[in-house]
Formats: C-alpha cells, sequence, structure tokens
C-alpha cells in the first residue's frame, strides 16, 4: 500500500491546487491570511475538495484574537478522517492554511495545503488500512499557531490518547529548498518532541532518503507541532528551510545555490506560483505519503 501511495501521488496534482490557491489570493487583496476573506475562501476550497473526493469534513471554529487593529474573529479550522483504520490509533497530518498580509503564501504554506489534499485524494477515505488517517489544516499559524492551539485544546483527553502521531508539513516547495525531517533532536522535548517524536523524524527521513536525497534530522522550531508536543503526542515535522541561507555542503548534498536563502520570496509578495521548486516539492510527496502509508498500516500503532 505504502509503494502504491507514492507512485500515485504527483507534483502536478500538488499543482493544481497550488494554482487554485494562488487565484484565491489573486481576487482576495493578495494574500490569504487569517482572518480574512483570502483565508476563508481558502477553507471553502479545501472543505469542498475533501468532499469531493468522498471525505466527511468538518470545519471547527476558534477565536482568534485581534491583531494590528483588526478586530477579533472566529476563524475555521478544516478537519477530515478516513473512515476505515482504527479509530483508536490515529495518525494526523497537518498544515496551516493562512498566509501573512504580505502575500499570497504558495510554498508558505500553499505547498504543505496542496501535499495533504493531493495524498488525501490518492489515498481516499475508505481505503484499506489499520489505523485511521486525520488531515488537518490551521488557521492563524502566522499569527502564533492559535488555530492548532485551539483544535488541540478541544479534544478530550481520551481525544488525545488515541492520536498515535502528529506530522507537521510545513514549505515543502522552496526555490533553494533542503530536505529536513524535525523530531528526536535538541536540548529539550520542546525541541525534540516527546518520546516517540524520533522514530517519526526516522521514517521521514528515510522516506526522503528512498527518493535519491541525504536528509538531515532538525530541530522543531514552534510551529503548528508546537500543540501536539505539548500535549505529549510524538510528532515529525517535514520542512525545506525558509529565510536561512542553505551551506556549501548542503549546496553539494542537494543542488542550489550556496549562501544563498531556502527562500528568498518567504513572507513577500512574490511567494507566488513561479516561486515553487517542483523538485523538491515531488521529493517530499513520495516521501510524506510513504510516511503516512507506514504508519497507517503499521501493526504497532502506539509510539508512547
Amino acid at each position: 500500500m505504502a509503494q502504491q501511495l507514492k507512485s500515485s501521488v504527483t507534483d502536478a496534482g500538488a499543482f493544481v491546487h497550488l494554482a487554485a490557491l494562488q487565484k484565491i489570493a489573486d481576487e482576495n487583496g493578495g494574500n490569504r491570511a487569517s482572518p480574512g476573506p483570502g483565508y476563508d475562501a481558502s477553507v471553502d476550497y479545501v472543505a469542498a475538495t475533501l468532499r469531493a473526493s468522498g471525505y466527511d469534513v468538518s470545519t471547527p471554529t476558534y477565536e482568534a484574537p485581534g491583531r494590528r487593529g483588526r478586530e477579533g474573529a472566529t476563524v475555521r479550522n478544516v478537519v477530515t478522517q478516513t473512515r476505515t483504520g482504527d479509530p483508536d490509533h490515529v495518525v494526523v497530518i497537518g498544515a496551516h492554511l493562512d498566509s501573512v498580509n504580505d502575500g499570497p503564501g504558495i510554498v508558505d504554506n500553499g505547498s504543505g495545503v496542496a501535499t495533504l489534499l493531493e495524498i488525501a485524494n490518492r489515498l481516499g477515505p475508505s481505503a484499506p488500512l489499520r489505523n485511521a488517517v486525520r488531515f488537518t489544516f490551521f488557521g492563524s499559524e502566522e499569527n502564533g499557531s492559535e488555530g492548532s492551539k485551539a483544535y488541540v485544546r478541544g479534544l478530550s483527553a481520551d481525544d488525545r490518547d488515541k492520536i498515535m502521531l502528529y506530522l507537521n508539513v510545513d514549505m515543502v516547495a522552496s526555490p533553494n529548498g533542503g530536505y529536513f525531517a524535525q523530531g528526536g533532536v535538541g536540548d529539550d522535548e520542546s525541541a525534540t518532541g516527546p518520546p516517540g517524536s524520533a522514530t517519526v523524524a526516522a521514517v521521514l527521513a528515510g522516506q526522503l532518503a528512498k527518493t535519491g536525497v541525504r536528509p538531515e534530522i532538525i530541530k522543531f522550531v514552534g510551529d503548528d507541532e508546537s500543540a501536539f508536543i505539548d500535549a505529549a503526542i510524538p510528532s515529525g515535522g517535514a520542512e525545506n528551510g525558509d529565510h536561512k541561507e542553505k551551506s556549501t555542503a548542503q549546496a553539494q548534498d542537494w543542488g542550489g545555490a550556496a549562501d544563498e536563502r531556502y527562500d528568498p520570496c518567504y513572507h513577500q509578495a512574490c511567494d507566488r506560483l513561479d516561486n515553487v521548486n517542483r523538485v523538491v516539492l515531488s521529493h517530499y510527496l513520495s516521501a510524506l505519503a510513504g510516511t503516512v502509508a507506514h504508519f497507517a498500516t503499521t501493526d504497532a500503532p502506539m509510539l508512547r
């Protein structure tokens, strides 16, 4: 099943969703920031896309505080889960759906959103799974990860215990991108994740290696995974670098330009469709599909 899912996902399929998110931003002041009309349209697009693939979709709300002179607002996340697989053992994969105010956010984080949608569509809601798979799309990551924090707060203790792991996907198509897996390294639990996180990172790194690249495992830096880590849920992360610069050794391993930013359009208006590196996106699509399939079919479900 893992091989079947990996071979079915394509960057062309993901690019359809990236183009839709770009169009939404263009029609809504050039961004998809939450709260805001571009974000609302993004929620509607993701929900409609998942429903068209046969999923049952919910859009739980949370209250986002006012910022930058704006009033507070009610904002929606998007959540769906396969009908198959043990609902007492759930693999959760998530991406933030919002952009900054200054740009459309096609790499950050349209690339994560498009990756989840492509995997969800190819997997389908009734695949033969041992463990259930939940796809989550969060608002307000750019404002302190408010959407993911609200989501985890809203789970009962029993529902939290049913989550095997959380896998965060944030920026997987940067033009000068690298190949990073997060989990299991660092000086404290906020950086390493709770017990089991190293296993998640190792599986993702192994799947990236199968695409022909040599990944690095790095610490968490405080994105949507933080709420899951605080809830003692084993976590992993996929990201390819943002405003920091690629080293000479990384450029030799991965290609691209040394001493240049992974993404020169990070949090800027130029983070558009032509900012997307489809080679990087293709590697991550395959690796993340393989990682989801691995944990969805494992017979040793609990990592903690």
